[in-house]
């Protein structure tokens, strides 16, 4: 696989014992579940595919305990009242990985275009929600809190100036429409987690982009949508991987990579590889940070 730096997950993952884990989507725990983390939490729509894992992980892991959170991340009620359930004292990693790509034009639950609402909103509600109780575990002594958020090499595809903040409760349906929608709401994923960084700098808050996975997520996307995809990817030298090639850039940033080597804000492609330098103006502007900050702050406020 081009691009791809040596990382194997079952050699040098450490042990995380007594620390707990919240991932959105189940795909990640196969290689979590050789690491003995105290709690380790899984927060989905698919209830089922939470009970079978949770189900299969009880038969034969007697050290690694599994709770499901059904929440709906377009929905921002959903994932407030799923996220208070959270009834730990401590919160080590957050993975922001479930998402939405080139689907249909549509509205979310609380009216916003339903990539951002999903891709970016929920994620940034369930952030919110667990800030505290991170930020209280930052100050226990050796602790490493990070908060690592998947985007895409789809950001490149955001409309001039980033998001169209103006039309974000319409479903933005134009030219190139689904790139579009789906860019913005990856370039937030980044900005957003740079931002994080900046302001809250004792948790390590990064970006990742995983490699196009063979998934629902990219064989359900429309035609067009996957040639461009499979385009990008040849300009990108990346090849398409699997889903469990798919998840080493995710564990390498969020527990494999050791702390010191992480640059917090940074920007990480297949396999902990800092890309911040390839990164556009928008991305990189302070500016724009602050202003999907604030509106999206704003956005948060009603629920």
């Amino acid at each position: 696989m081009s691009g791809f730096v040596d990382f194997n997950p079952d050699k040098d993952i450490p042990s995380l014992k007594g620390q707990v884990l919240f991932v959105t989507g189940v795909s990640l725990f196969e290689h979590l579940r050789n690491t003995n983390p105290n709690t380790s939490i899984s927060a989905g729509r698919n209830k089922k595919a939470g009970e079978l894992l949770i189900a299969d992980i009880g038969k034969t892991d007697h050290y690694f305990s599994l709770t499901f959170v059904e929440m709906d991340l377009c929905s921002l009620s959903s994932v407030k009242a799923a996220s208070q359930k959270f009834a730990h004292k401590r919160l080590d990693v957050l993975i922001c990985n479930a998402g939405f790509m080139a689907v249909p034009p549509a509205l979310g639950k609380d009216g916003y275009e339903i990539q951002f609402a999903t891709n970016h909103l929920g994620h940034a509600m369930l952030i919110q929600q667990l800030l505290p109780i991170m930020l209280e575990t930052t100050k226990v002594p050796d602790s490493d809190v990070r908060i690592v958020c998947l985007t895409s090499d789809g950001w490149r595809n955001h409309p001039k100036g980033g998001v169209l903040f103006s039309e974000l409760k319409t479903v933005q349906e134009r030219f190139f429409g689904p790139s579009i929608r789906y860019g913005q709401s990856k370039l937030a994923n980044i900005v957003y987690a740079a931002e994080l960084a900046r302001r809250f700098p004792s948790i390590t808050s990064v970006s990742i982009h995983p490699g196009v996975i063979r998934t629902g997520l990219l064989q359900n996307a429309p035609l067009f949508s996957r040639a461009a995809v499979y385009a990008l990817n040849k300009v990108n030298y990346l090849d398409i991987v699997t889903e469990e090639q798919g998840s080493l850039n995710s564990l390498c940033m969020a527990v494999g990579m050791h702390k010191n080597d992480v640059v917090n804000r940074g920007f990480y492609r297949p396999v902990g590889v800092l890309w911040n330098h390839r990164l556009d103006a928008v991305a990189k502007s302070e500016d724009f940070a602050k202003e999907l900050w604030e509106w999206t702050e704003t956005a948060l406020k009603g629920y």
